[in-house]
């Protein structure tokens, strides 16, 4: 619908400097971490990487551009997870912060009432190429580090699925499999059940405890 009136020229300056006051996401500047900022934040180690992987790629079956963040317990036992797809072209931290953000508040209760963290967050992001770190993981770091104090979770690994398996960047730990075009395994099979209580088990962690 057109109307018929010309904007006067106060207009069309307050309009120019509105959208100059915009910043450009692709001029902005792009936050991430190096891997020796994230190796110095003393990210907490998973016990067993390969069935946090395993469990979480039988769950969403992530393909590239895909990230899949989980919520662990202090057994390391999922307790909500969430996938969903890369939509910026642009790798910025503050950008991933907020679609973590988001999915993190969709699937989880916060902890800010807790002086200190006992879940974790862990992310898992299925791209192409190799293993090693890029600025993309960079920016991936930061968002997941930011998006877990404003949640009150403890940052936990960042791991990468490619072709070539999987890698917690920043230990060192891999895999084969699963890999970005692999077969998921079949979820029971993955996941641990913790030990009945009572019984055998029972007798063998009290023995365990008393130690």
């Amino acid at each position: 619908m057109t109307f018929g009136f010309t904007p006067s020229t106060a207009a069309s300056t307050s309009d120019s400097s509105a959208a100059a006051a915009i910043p450009d996401p692709a001029q902005s500047p792009t936050r991430l971490l190096e891997p020796a900022e994230w190796s110095a934040a003393e990210i907490p180690l998973l016990r067993n990487p390969r069935e946090v992987v395993s469990g979480l790629h039988a769950r969403h079956r992530p393909t590239p551009a895909t990230a899949v963040v989980a919520v662990l317990d202090q057994e390391e036992r999922v307790r909500a997870s969430a996938s969903f797809a890369r939509r910026s072209s642009v790798a910025d931290g503050w950008v991933f912060r907020n679609a973590l953000l988001a999915q993190l508040r969709r699937v989880i209760p916060h902890d800010l009432r807790r002086r200190t963290p006992v879940r974790t967050a862990v992310l898992l992001y299925c791209r192409d190429g190799d293993g090693l770190w890029t600025q993309e993981d960079g920016a991936w770091m930061w968002g997941l580090r930011d998006a877990c104090t404003l949640h009150g979770l403890r940052c936990g690994a960042y791991i990468t699925l490619t072709r070539e398996g999987w890698q917690v960047l920043g230990e060192g730990r891999a895999g084969r499999r699963p890999s970005a075009g692999s077969r998921p395994e079949d979820l029971a099979e993955v996941e641990t059940p913790p030990p009945r209580m009572g019984g055998v088990a029972s007798e063998l962690l009290r023995r365990v405890s008393a130690r």
